[in-house]
């Protein structure tokens, strides 16, 4: 059997990881960043300890509220998740290019944002600009019905004619 000879070109063509260097700071950056400033000072001119201690207990308060605003992004989605599957059944007008009135008959949690069927209309929940809610629907038989400001859930002012 016999060996092919390895060419010049060869070498170093091996398929090494690349590096991607990372666009946020993180715990790992700042500890990396740490331990290369501790192995590099002067040992005449130590790194003062209260520096120290206050990058680290300003690295745990930024990891607190990176936690916090994950944990506040889940509690809108869960939210807006109850606030669409409300809308079954209810007239909703939908703003957009060109306004959708209709009932509600679906709501799907597919995407990041719920989605409502409008008739056979699939529209973003954000994009719902007024709820209006039959009394019929609500057991009376009167027909009658009231504007809902989505946002705050209130009857807009009632408005006079002279």
């Amino acid at each position: 059997m016999t060996v092919p000879p390895i060419e010049a070109s060869q070498i170093g063509t091996t398929a090494a990881p690349v590096r991607t260097p990372k666009k946020t700071m993180d715990s790992e950056v700042f500890m990396h960043l740490l331990v290369t400033q501790l192995a590099n000072q002067d040992p005449s001119s130590p790194m003062d300890t209260n520096q120290m201690i206050a990058q680290t207990t300003q690295l745990a308060s930024m990891e607190r509220l990176n936690a916090l605003s994950a944990t506040q992004d889940t509690a809108l989605a869960v939210q807006q998740r109850s606030a669409a599957a409300s809308l079954i059944g209810r007239e909703v007008t939908a703003a957009g290019d060109e306004p959708l009135t209709g009932v509600v008959t679906a709501v799907s949690f597919a995407g990041l944002e719920p989605t409502v069927t409008i008739g056979t209309t699939q529209v973003p929940y954000s994009q719902i600009a007024s709820i209006r809610t039959t009394e019929s629907a609500a057991g009376t038989e009167t027909g009658d019905s009231t504007d809902t400001d989505p946002a705050t859930g209130t009857e807009p002012p009632a408005t006079t004619t002279a």
